[in-house]
């Protein structure tokens, strides 16, 4: 019986039942549903198009109306109407969202270039939405924001590193002059001190260094 039921439902509306197959992959590939969304626009018939299309991704969506202050970043994902002093209600540092931002642009309205580029978005959208114009947003801007997080924290154990390495050659160094150590014979002292502390050798060579500073 649910078998005559699934198949009366695919004759009577084939591709509106396909499209939900497919849109719902869709979202279980992307984790649509583990995203919380923040839609910040004055509610009409197209923000409220928007909407329903971003409601069908299974995601949390939740609309703000007025725009606070500033932009709340306990979201994963923000579409924001793109506003005279929306750069001033970013808290996130140039360079360090917190947030995928995608800005939301009518076609009735002129766009402020230097406002859009100061907001620095992941993604724009314009109203009217298509579904697919909506998925396409959330696919892009969120590839776009994991993006930039794996490389900044790659750039940031690059500076770790150097930093280790840097600490490494100053702590031979100042053994070498103190206990008149072979460089070899420093390094492996650092060795054997790291490995009795169950550190690293970076950890030892700070430390060496920091007392340095401190007595110096």
């Amino acid at each position: 019986m649910v078998l005559n039921m699934v198949k009366h439902s695919f004759l009577t509306e084939p591709g509106k039942n396909v499209r939900s197959m497919v849109n719902k992959k869709f979202s279980d590939h992307f984790k649509f549903s583990e995203l919380r969304i923040a839609v910040i626009t004055e509610r009409n018939d197209r923000s409220e198009q928007l909407i329903q299309e971003l409601q069908k991704t299974r995601a949390d969506v939740q609309h703000i109306w007025p725009s606070p202050q500033y932009i709340p970043s306990d979201y994963d994902i923000v579409y924001a109407d793109l506003m005279e002093n929306l750069p001033s209600r970013l808290e996130s540092l140039p360079g360090l969202p917190q947030f995928s931002l995608i800005i939301i642009v009518s076609n009735s309205h002129p766009i402020d270039l230097k406002t859009l580029e100061n907001c620095a978005p992941h993604g724009t959208i314009h109203l009217p939405v298509t579904e697919q114009a909506v998925l396409s947003s959330l696919v892009v801007a969120r590839g776009h924001f994991l993006y930039e997080n794996r490389l900044r924290k790659r750039i940031q154990q690059l500076d770790d590193n150097l930093i280790s390495v840097r600490n490494i050659e100053r702590a031979k160094i100042l053994l070498m002059g103190r206990m008149n150590f072979t460089e070899d014979e420093a390094y492996q002292h650092m060795r054997r001190q790291a490995m009795e502390r169950r550190v690293t050798i970076s950890v030892i060579a700070s430390t060496i260094v920091d007392a340095q500073e401190l007595f110096s």
